[in-house]
């Protein structure tokens, strides 16, 4: 039995492990392939209500294949390095788990990047290339420098090879001696970035908890020292010496599909997938293989197809960012964004709404200005009456909250400060006038076909997740001040000031850059990568700087600032880069912060930062700033987000 039907061949499917169903959660892996399965069947597509010959109106609704995954509902994976595939964690989740699972979460975020780095073809040699090197070595030495892969050195092989020049991949830690340091699962050791050179240059940030590329020389410690806890004398798995590091950088990101290997086109069009992770199921709402063909074409003929019809269309997502509900300004803003929309159709209305936190200026019964528990249950009550203005949205979308530090119950002891992620849902004990406002709107409303979705309220986490049409579109919505935090901890490197400045008379030399272990300074581990010209060429909707304007323009400092921060997330594959004690983290729900594969698109509320709409490595990311700008009185701003093109932008209304 497969979603409710008798299936005439048997055998398990690959499927079979990762279809995170009712009972489905200790599943056991085949790596059988599906045979004769179709891929509807091994997955279960009549579970999911998904019929190509399907016409009726309700399926025209993009909201009826639209799911909010919370971060405790997304199904738990963890990588086998053995196997090379995700594999169900069976044991239930705990908020106090054994400390075991800390050394996990770390080993876990390592392993995911090592094997994307392995699938990169800067570092994969071919098989041809390695029977044919002595051939040519004898020929041209140039030609099989030039063919020659980047190879990834373990930490602890670097005992006994001093001089020589190396390529790390590791976890940058402060050590208890105040040194920072470079770990990985075979060991680790101290560096010396007096030398080192970012990579791209002012292109990222790099921070302490990490994972990042080093490329340079190790050197033995030249003296015996006393012995002690001096981090250097091999004592827990610290290599003595250190490694002195010319170029820092981070692990080049990978597109979504070619994490879940969708290449081609059929020949209606639709993508297909090939091998790699298209058979796991990554957030419980079916797999690539499985699903990915008919959601793809489903979507097409949902949100493409009123694209005729109207430039606007059902397939909008409008995101409200820093909804301060104890500021007066900030229910004159939502009524004029909703004035807005609801003067639209019915059926051309955003199908989501996101308001994200904070909720309040300041922690909630924490002794600050936005009171306790009674203020801020009236602060929604007023809310609730302001929505209900607008019965034609509260009837025909979907309201997404996304809380913040200062909401409750973590800000009753945080104060403010940052507390352990993924955070729960604003309590119900606060939204029941909301609720109510829906449900009265949602009963008066008219339905004549019976088949329209009403509009509803969810309360979810931080961070959470949309998926639209099953694993054909995801959007990740996190909340978190991580510009402020980034420039706070992030490691300084030699300014540029220093470097001697280079004289336009003087004839080029080629050793110039060639120090006296033959290493090239400038050499960047990840140069091949096409890091700087990602950056460059990344697609932003900020209106660039005029010619006429000078470089260091407000504008263009913007710009500069939106990508370093985006190429900064997305390169490290997770949304909370820093040390426990900076951002805690439940350890066992770390996975919902886990940007693998890349979403979509991705919304990092940040009110520390500028206001943008970047696309990098494929991933659109925006930053819908705060609803009341600072110093703009009178102006909403808000980001609306397009699911038809997969592009955001920027908009803005006088209220």
């Amino acid at each position: 039995m497969s979603g409710g039907k008798v299936l005439q061949n048997g055998g398990l499917s690959r499927q079979s492990s990762f279809a995170f169903g009712p009972g489905d959660g200790d599943g056991v892996a085949s790596e059988a392939r599906p045979g004769g399965l179709r891929r509807e069947e091994s997955f279960g597509m009549s579970a999911l209500g998904v019929d190509d010959d399907e016409e009726t109106d309700g399926t025209k609704d993009p909201r009826m294949w639209l799911r909010v995954v919370g971060a405790f509902e997304q199904p738990r994976l963890t990588y086998n390095v053995n196997q090379k595939h995700f594999e169900v964690v069976g044991a239930a989740p705990s908020l106090l788990p054994d400390p075991s699972h800390k050394t996990h979460l770390f080993r876990h975020r390592y392993n995911l990047i090592h094997q994307r780095l392995l699938r990169n073809e800067s570092f994969q040699t071919s098989s041809v290339v390695s029977a044919r090197t002595s051939a040519l070595r004898r020929t041209s030495s140039t030609i099989a420098t030039q063919q020659q892969a980047y190879k990834l050195t373990p930490i602890a092989n670097l005992l006994g090879r001093t001089g020589s020049s190396h390529l790390l991949l590791g976890l940058l830690t402060i050590s208890p001696t105040g040194m920072l340091t470079l770990n990985d699962p075979t060991g680790s050791i101290t560096l010396d970035i007096q030398l080192a050179r970012p990579v791209p240059e002012d292109g990222a940030w790099f921070t302490p908890g990490m994972i990042v590329l080093v490329d340079g020389v190790y050197e033995e410690e030249g003296s015996a020292a006393a012995p002690g806890l001096d981090g250097n004398r091999g004592v827990g798995g610290t290599v003595g010496g250190k490694f002195i590091a010319y170029s820092v950088g981070g692990p080049p990101g990978e597109r979504r599909d070619v994490t879940l290997s969708v290449i081609g086109e059929g020949k209606d069009g639709s993508l297909k997938a090939g091998g790699g992770f298209g058979w796991v199921d990554f957030l419980g709402v079916g797999s690539e293989r499985a699903t990915g063909s008919a959601m793809r074409k489903l979507e097409k003929s949902v949100l493409r197809g009123a694209s005729e019809c109207s430039a606007e269309g059902r397939g909008r997502i409008v995101i409200l960012g820093e909804v301060e509900l104890d500021n007066a300004r900030t229910l004159q803003a939502i009524k004029k964004v909703l004035t807005i929309y609801a003067a639209e159709p019915a059926d051309q209305t955003p199908m989501v709404v996101v308001l994200m936190g904070n909720l309040v200026r300041y922690a909630v019964m924490a002794g600050g200005g936005s009171g306790g528990s009674i203020e801020y249950k009236e602060y929604f009550d007023s809310l609730a009456s302001a929505l209900s203005d607008y019965p034609t949205m509260l009837q025909n979308t979907t309201f997404v909250f996304v809380p913040g530090d200062n909401d409750p119950w973590p800000s009753a002891f945080s104060a403010g400060a940052a507390t352990a992620l993924p955070r729960s849902s604003v309590p119900e004990l606060f939204t029941s006038r909301i609720k109510r406002a829906f449900a009265t709107a949602n009963a008066e409303a008219d339905k004549p076909n019976g088949k329209r979705t009403d509009g509803e309220a969810i309360w979810s986490t931080n961070p959470t997740r949309l998926t639209m049409f099953g694993p054909a579109q995801e959007v990740v919505l996190f909340r978190d001040d991580i510009s402020g935090r980034l420039r706070r901890n992030a490691v300084k490197f030699r300014p540029l000031e220093e470097e001697a400045a280079p004289n336009p008379d003087a004839q080029p030399n080629e050793d110039a850059s060639i120090d006296s272990n033959g290493i090239d300074p400038d050499r960047a581990p990840n140069d091949s990568m096409d890091v700087d010209e990602a950056v460059e060429t990344a697609e932003s909707h900020i209106p660039a700087p005029k010619a006429k304007e000078p470089a260091n323009s407000a504008g263009s400092i913007d710009v500069h600032i939106a990508r370093k921060l985006v190429k900064t997330i997305l390169d490290q594959g997770y949304l909370s880069p820093f040390p426990l004690s900076d951002r805690p983290v439940f350890w066992d729900h770390a996975g919902a912060l886990q940007l693998y594969p890349l979403p979509t698109a991705l919304v990092l509320m940040d009110p520390e930062a500028p206001p943008f709409a970047v696309t990098y490595e494929g991933c659109h990311v925006m930053n819908p700033g705060s609803l009341t700008p600072q110093g703009r009185r009178g102006v909403a701003q808000w980001m609306e987000y397009d699911a038809r093109t997969r592009r955001g932008k920027i908009r803005e209304a006088i209220y």
